[in-house]
C-alpha cells in the first residue's frame, strides 16, 4: 500500500534528444532514492509552444516512447514520462501523457482533454487548439499499490474529470502540468488542494523547472497533496526533485472518516462517463 514516489522537476531543452538525455542522467542521479513511481512535467521534451507541437510530433510507440520506455525497464520503475506531442494516423496531434511500467510496457495513456484556450487580461493568452486535438477519455490505470489516475494540467480546473478517476477507483491522480506565470500563482496549490479534498485522494502535479528566456514560463512548483488536503512537499521554481511516500490506506481511512463520495446524492444528480457508453 505503500509507495515511493519521485517527482522530477527538469529544465526543457530546444533539443529533444537533450532533454532524453538530461531525463536519463537524472534518473541515474536518483536511483538510490528507492523510487517506485517516478514523474516528470507537461511537454518535458519540447518548449511548450503551439507552433512546436506538429514539429516535435510522434506517433505512439516512436522514438521519444522507446527512449521512455527504456528509462522505465533499466531503471525498474513506473515512469510516468509527463506529456510529449503525439502523431495519429489522420495527422492529428495530441498532448499525450504515457505511463510506463517497471518492464518497460506501456500501462496508460491519456490525451489531454480540455484543451489550454485562455486570454486573461493583463496575463496570458494562449490556445493549444490552434495546433492540438483534445482527447476524450478518463484514464485510470493499475499498480501493485493500487489504481491511478491521470489527466493533464488544464484537465485538473474540470472537477468531473477528477471524480470519474476517483469513481473508477483512483486514489492517487498524477498531473503533469505546465501552469504559467499568471495562473501558477493565483491557482496552483488552491486546485491540487481542492481537488484532493473534493475526491479526498492524493494529487501530485508535477512541472517542468522556470525558464525566463522561454516563450512559455512555467510556474514551477511541483507539489504533491495528501487526501486531507495538506501540501506534503512543494518545490520551488527550480530544476531539482521531491521524494516523498506516500500510504494508499490514508485516503481509505479519509472516505471513512468523513464519508463525502459515499454520501453523495445520486438521487437528485448523477455523473455519466460518456466515453465508456
Amino acid at each position: 500500500m505503500k509507495m515511493r514516489i519521485l517527482q522530477l522537476q527538469t529544465h526543457v531543452y530546444a533539443d529533444r534528444e537533450r532533454n532524453l538525455e538530461e531525463l536519463a542522467k537524472r534518473l541515474q542521479q536518483v536511483q538510490g532514492e528507492g523510487a517506485d513511481l517516478v514523474t516528470v512535467g507537461e511537454m518535458f521534451n519540447c518548449p511548450y509552444e503551439t507552433s512546436n507541437f506538429p514539429v516535435y510530433a510522434e506517433e505512439q510507440g516512436g522514438f521519444c516512447w522507446r527512449f521512455c520506455s527504456d528509462l522505465a525497464r533499466e531503471h525498474h520503475i513506473c515512469l510516468s514520462a509527463g506529456t510529449m506531442p503525439e502523431i495519429d494516423e489522420a495527422g492529428r496531434v495530441y498532448n499525450t501523457a504515457y505511463v510506463f511500467g517497471r518492464d518497460g510496457a506501456q500501462i496508460a495513456k491519456h490525451r489531454k482533454v480540455h484543451l489550454f484556450d485562455i486570454d486573461v487580461t493583463g496575463g496570458q493568452r494562449f490556445r493549444e487548439s490552434e495546433t492540438l486535438t483534445a482527447g476524450n477519455k478518463s484514464t485510470v490505470f493499475d499498480t501493485e499499490f493500487g489504481r491511478i489516475g491521470l489527466c493533464v494540467c488544464f484537465d485538473i480546473r474540470f472537477p468531473e474529470l477528477s471524480r470519474l478517476m476517483v469513481r473508477d477507483g483512483a486514489r492517487l491522480i498524477l498531473v503533469p502540468a505546465a501552469f504559467n506565470m499568471t495562473t501558477g500563482p493565483a491557482h496552483w496549490d488552491i486546485l491540487f488542494r481542492c481537488r484532493a479534498v473534493d475526491n479526498q485522494c492524493f494529487m501530485a502535479g508535477t512541472s517542468p523547472a522556470r525558464d525566463t528566456a522561454a516563450g512559455y514560463t512555467a510556474w514551477g512548483h511541483s507539489l504533491i497533496v495528501s487526501p486531507w488536503g495538506d501540501i506534503i512537499q512543494e518545490m520551488d521554481e527550480k530544476e531539482g526533485f521531491i521524494v516523498n511516500e506516500i500510504d494508499f490506506s490514508q485516503a481509505d481511512r479519509v472516505r471513512e472518516e468523513l464519508p463525502l463520495l459515499s454520501a453523495r446524492r445520486t438521487d437528485l444528480y448523477e455523473l455519466a462517463d460518456k466515453a465508456q457508453e
